[in-house]
């Protein structure tokens, strides 16, 4: 096998930490009350709908008619998402940078709402710049790890997926992307893929 032609990144929690609570620590006093808003209220399940393609809208309204007594919270999460998206990973800017400055293409899939991912895109420019394309699948309706959502992103990015390398945090997503033929690489931190990265002969 030759050396890779391209790399497509997840973005949350391989770009850029994300974490319900950097948002709501801000908003909540009590630990334990934040535990269980977090858990048991705005669920990564219940986000996942956003990732999917449904207006927050359409599912802020549906939760707090489940949890009226957490209405002001709720109503907290889509003007204020962006507060929930961390710093850059740790070392993951300076991973991208090397890259770049290779002359390798940059893409990325992301599991994201169609609604907050273009303010994120804009204030992260000093980032996505560096990337040609990016598929979102909240304005894709479709989300990893479903095999679709790769087939559009290699279609899309006229890229074949045998000489393509995709890095995400989640085995679910990674799984997926083997299934389209990539080459994936489990994301569990800088040094470990920029070893990887190496032996593949991209850095």
């Amino acid at each position: 096998m030759g050396v890779p032609t391209a790399v497509i990144f997840d973005v949350g929690r391989v770009l850029y930490d994300w974490d319900p609570r950097f948002l709501y620590r801000r908003l909540i006093d009590d630990d334990r009350a934040l535990d269980a808003f977090v858990r048991d209220v705005v669920t990564h399940e219940w986000h996942f709908q956003h990732d999917a393609g449904r207006d927050f809208a359409d599912t802020s309204a549906e939760l707090v008619a489940l949890y009226p007594e957490h209405a002001e919270l709720i109503a907290a999460w889509g003007p204020r998402f962006l507060e929930s998206i961390g710093d850059p990973m740790p070392g993951m800017h300076g991973l991208v940078d090397d890259l770049h400055d290779r002359g390798t293409p940059l893409y990325a899939i992301t599991n994201f709402s169609h609604e907050f991912w273009p303010p994120f895109r804009a204030r992260e420019a000093t980032m996505f710049d560096r990337f040609r394309d990016v598929v979102v699948s909240g304005e894709e309706k479709m989300v990893k790890p479903d095999p679709a959502i790769y087939a559009l992103a290699l279609d899309r990015f006229g890229l074949t997926a045998a000489e393509t390398v995709f890095i995400d945090d989640n085995a679910a997503n990674i799984a997926g992307a083997k299934s389209v033929g990539l080459i994936a690489l489990h994301f569990t931190g800088e040094p470990k893929l920029r070893r990887e990265l190496v032996e593949l002969g991209l850095l």
